[in-house]
């Protein structure tokens, strides 16, 4: 765990600005509870157009949460960086569950692997930027360790491929169905 603080010690001590501070309060609280991702979804559902974007991207979701705040952060249960360095001072409010893996990056990558998936350029290249930042944003507040980062990304990255198998399935068995 060491390490993990020489990583959040060195962005505290030599990244942080008042302008760094309002960018990645912004970008944390554009992840906050997936909402980003949610409204998205939901937008790309309405749209006949983009319908199918949209249930491929809600599949994600829907297996992110349930594998990331469902079951990862109650079995894991790990305290918070702030909880162990109390020295820090947090610019935001705490947050009141466990810090593995960060459901921030993991909805974050959920999301932008499903439109990954879709080969939708114009969606994916921008979430994927917004995803980069968001779990940066992580570290940068001093809310997750890297470990959480990283591990909110793979899992995130996961669930995005297997929102679009499961899409995918259930798509084609409606089909087979109303044949």
């Amino acid at each position: 765990m060491n390490f993990e603080f020489v990583i959040l010690d060195f962005i505290q001590e030599h990244m942080r600005s008042p302008v760094g501070d309002a960018l990645m309060k912004f970008f944390s609280m554009l992840g906050e509870a997936g909402i980003l991702w949610i409204v998205m979804a939901v937008i790309l559902l309405i749209c006949p157009k983009t319908r199918r974007i949209g249930g491929i991207v809600t599949a994600a979701l829907i297996l992110d949460v349930i594998v990331c705040n469902g079951m990862l952060k109650p079995l894991v249960a790990r305290t918070r960086p702030y909880d162990i360095n109390t020295a820090v001072q947090l610019i935001v409010k705490k947050p009141w569950d466990y810090s593995f893996p960060s459901g921030h990056t993991a909805a974050a990558f959920a999301a932008t692997t499903a439109l990954i998936c879709t080969r939708e350029k114009r969606l994916w290249i921008p979430a994927l930027v917004v995803s980069v930042l968001i779990a940066f944003s992580r570290l940068y507040l001093y809310v997750h360790f890297p470990t959480d980062v990283l591990g909110g990304l793979i899992i995130g990255v996961l669930c995005g491929l297997a929102g679009n198998v499961l899409f995918l399935k259930i798509e084609k068995l409606w089909k087979k169905r109303r044949a």
